[in-house]
């Protein structure tokens, strides 16, 4: 018997299960919607009141001051109902069909409304993190009903959820860090392989980290990206250490400013504007003086500027050094030159020999 008892079963609550009687007090909620959503609202009132009359609550539409409003009456039994009548003009107000919104009622169904307006500043990111809930023609927000159980619709600032609790948190979840630029197909990837191992019994009592997927950072803090720099440095040392050889000394520290001497006194006034007219001399200048000197500073700092930038296009057509063709009286002459060198060559060789020959009769006369 004890083994068929449904712990975690939730029984509908009964007019019977009200054991005090109608409500001493009413309570009552009031949400606005937007102008757009009058002629909807118009046309599904009815099915509103018919959805709200079994539960005991009254409901009344507003379209002077646009608004909705609910209220319990004396045949109102469950106190919880208020909230979720309260919670099915809201997204009604949000842009859900009736045919959705009528689910709210159900003990097992809760709704969140995620706002996603004040998270990011500029218009045209924020317009862009929106579409990646959505993804190409619907198909990450397809995925994430599916893997999470809920009804979920991006509208305006806002992203209304519809599900059970667990799959709310998972949903707000991703819709918040994609609005802080991580994508959601990293949520999506997860929440698969979370889905593929829940079905193993003997996983049951483990730790599903070593299966999760782990996504590294790409902008890191100034402070991430030293601990990382030191813990490298560290394990490099430890494999030189362990391989007898000297550790690799750290980068050298940022030369410091040198300390100015402190004095008590202040620094001396700097000279005004007027005080330096007073120096030159300008001061005393009258208007069309003054005027006649700045056009002449103006003249000769833009012909200055002329003058260089004339000179820089001059470069340009500055004809580099070239050495010019040999003319035909060269070509010959220089035919004729090493026919020279080598007669005056072989007429220096003779005189040589012709000497040693002297120089060894004069020799052999002395012996």
């Amino acid at each position: 018997m004890h083994r068929k008892c449904k712990h975690w079963k939730i029984d509908p609550f009964k007019p019977e299960d009200n054991k005090a009687g109608p409500f001493t007090e009413e309570s009552s909620f009031a949400t606005l919607f937007p102008k757009y959503r009058e002629k909807y609202l118009r046309e599904v009132w009815s099915a509103v009141t018919q959805a709200l009359e079994p539960h005991g609550i009254a409901c009344q539409l507003d379209l002077i001051h646009g608004s909705m409003s609910v209220r319990t009456t004396r045949k109102t039994y469950d106190p919880y109902i208020i909230l979720k009548a309260r919670d099915m003009i809201k997204l009604l107000a949000r842009g859900v069909a009736i045919g959705q919104a009528v689910k709210i009622l159900n003990d097992d169904i809760a709704c969140d409304i995620i706002k996603i307006g004040n998270i990011v500043r500029n218009k045209e990111r924020f317009v862009k993190r929106r579409q990646r809930i959505i993804g190409p023609d619907g198909s990450t927000l397809k995925a994430i009903e599916l893997l999470t159980q809920c009804y979920v619709l991006v509208q305006g600032n806002t992203v209304s959820v519809m599900g059970p609790y667990k799959g709310l948190k998972e949903v707000r979840r991703i819709v918040l860090d994609c609005m802080k630029n991580i994508h959601p197909i990293y949520r999506i990837k997860e929440l698969m392989i979370k889905r593929e191992l829940a079905k193993d019994p003997a996983l049951a009592t483990e730790s599903w980290d070593r299966f999760l997927p782990k996504f590294r950072k790409r902008h890191l803090k100034t402070s991430e990206k030293t601990a990382k720099k030191n813990e490298r440095l560290k394990e490099k040392n430890e494999a030189r250490a362990a391989a007898g050889l000297p550790p690799v000394e750290e980068v050298a520290k940022k030369e410091k400013k040198e300390k100015k001497v402190y004095t008590p006194f202040p620094p001396p006034q700097q000279p005004r504007k007027v005080d330096l007219q007073l120096e030159s001399g300008e001061y005393f200048l009258k208007a069309h003086e003054k005027e006649a000197r700045e056009a002449k500073k103006r003249k000769e700092k833009q012909e200055e500027v002329t003058a260089e930038r004339r000179a820089k296009r001059a470069e340009a057509f500055v004809a580099p050094d070239e050495q010019a063709a040999p003319t035909i009286e060269e070509k010959r002459k220089r035919k004729r030159d090493p026919e020279q060198e080598g007669a005056q060559s072989t007429d220096h060789q003779e005189d040589k020999s012709k000497k040693k020959k002297k120089k060894k009769r004069a020799d052999d006369e002395d012996s």
